[in-house]
Parts: C-alpha cells; structure tokens; sequence
C-alpha cells in the first residue's frame, strides 16, 4: 500500500476503501501465526486506523494501543474466531493485516 510517492490524503483513503473487504478468519491463519494481524476495535473506524498505519502516525496507534483498541490477535480471540468461523473486515496495510469483528465482541 505505502508507494514510494505522495498520495493526497483523501485519494489514499478511497484507496484504503477500496481495498478493504470481509474475508473468513480460517482464511488469515497463516498472516496470524506470523504475528501480522492487527485486531481493530469496532469502535474504531477501520480505514481511519488503517491510514494512520499507512502514514506512520506513531501518536496515534501508541493512543490505540495504550487503550486497547488496537493491539495484535490474541490467541483466545484467535480460537473463538475459529470457532464461530468469524467473517471479518480486513484491510493490507503492508506488512500488517487489520482486521475488525464488528459483529461480535472483543474478548481481550
């Protein structure tokens, strides 16, 4: 996602739109073992921290993850997502995977 130019904000953002899509948690398991997906709470909103991600907004995910409203898949969320075979919204924000449950609740 991050090209080696300057994109105007809103043209990313519709780019981050664009590219964010539901997909099945069974689907991500080797991005999770790898340590690469990010959970979003679903109070947030999902391209707003995806953009932040890519522009490297340290201040803000330090104040999501301080919160606990970004943070990486635990594996007790991991397995109940397996379990309920979650369909999640999901986003690449290289090298991260975010994903957001905004059916269910989070358990971490």
């Amino acid at each position: 996602m991050h090209e080696n130019f300057e994109v105007e904000p809103d043209v990313l953002k519709a780019k981050i739109i664009s590219e964010t899509a539901r997909i099945n948690w069974l689907e991500l398991q080797k991005f999770y073992a790898a340590g690469s997906v990010i959970q979003v709470s679903a109070e947030l909103d999902l391209v707003e921290v995806a953009f932040a991600f890519s522009q490297d907004d340290k201040t803000a995910v330090q104040s999501w993850l301080q919160a606990g409203l970004v943070d990486r898949v635990g594996d007790s969320q991991a397995q109940l997502w397996v379990e309920q075979k979650a369909e999640l919204w999901a986003v690449v924000i290289s090298p991260w995977i975010l994903v957001q449950d905004k059916a269910g609740s989070s358990t971490h």
